[in-house]
């Protein structure tokens, strides 16, 4: 199986440009953060304070999320059998996600999840640590990033497009906070592999990122 491990901090578009590789080369897509977001919104949801870590752990027995594909090759994230794929992208979420992260017994709990995919398909994957704990076999590994306030912008013009009320400073510190905690978390902190290949996209557009490492893959005769 080829995997491809692409990692990153939150706003770099991962998601956007994993899902279109994945379309081109037709591999399975697996957004990781969209299954920590699934845990965010059952906490969330269920009144438990996202800081306190043995609610949570106490919590996960009860918690079950997968992910099925719709006819179009869209990712759909199910929470206990519930559709939860667009709430999952409210704004409050991305710190819920990024909080549970860091427990060490969540992490674990869809760790095998997420391997199991790798070893029995062709998978493209996305998220923090993919490449160096999730799949450090990854045959690619890209850290993709861009500034902060690219981030933001990027970010800003994304939520008022859904008709959400937001506001760029306050989406900026967003994720400048999200950036630190997800850095300097002692459990799989989002740093980039040994041997990633590091992507700064602030100045490309999604297809310009693609193609990017479209190229990458090939010079390593992986397509």
């Amino acid at each position: 199986m080829i995997n491809i491990a692409i990692d990153g901090p939150s706003g770099a578009g991962k998601s956007t440009v994993a899902k279109a590789l994945a379309k081109e080369l037709h591999y399975v897509y697996v957004d990781t953060g969209a299954m920590y977001r699934a845990i965010g919104v059952y906490v969330r949801g269920h009144g438990i304070d996202k800081n306190n870590a043995d609610a949570v752990i106490a919590a996960l027995p009860d918690i079950r999320v997968s992910l099925d594909y719709a006819e179009d090759g869209t990712q759909i994230v199910l929470l206990n059998g519930e559709d939860v794929s667009t709430v999952i992208r409210e704004n409050e979420i991305s710190l819920y996600a990024s909080t549970v992260s860091k427990i060490p017994e969540v992490r674990a709990r869809l760790l095998s999840l997420q391997r199991e995919m790798a070893q029995t398909h062709n998978v493209i994957m996305d998220g923090r640590d993919i490449g160096t704990v999730v799949l450090p076999d990854a045959q690619l590994k890209v850290f993709m990033f861009a500034s902060p306030e690219a981030r933001a912008d990027r970010r800003t013009k994304e939520l008022l497009e859904k008709g959400q009320t937001v506001d760029y400073e306050t989406i900026l510190a967003e994720i400048n906070a999200r950036d630190e905690q997800d850095r300097t978390r002692s459990v799989s902190p989002a740093i980039p592999a040994d041997d990633a290949v590091m992507l700064d996209n602030s100045g490309l557009d999604i297809d310009g990122t693609v193609g990017a490492i479209r190229d990458m893959l090939a010079e390593r005769n992986l397509i």
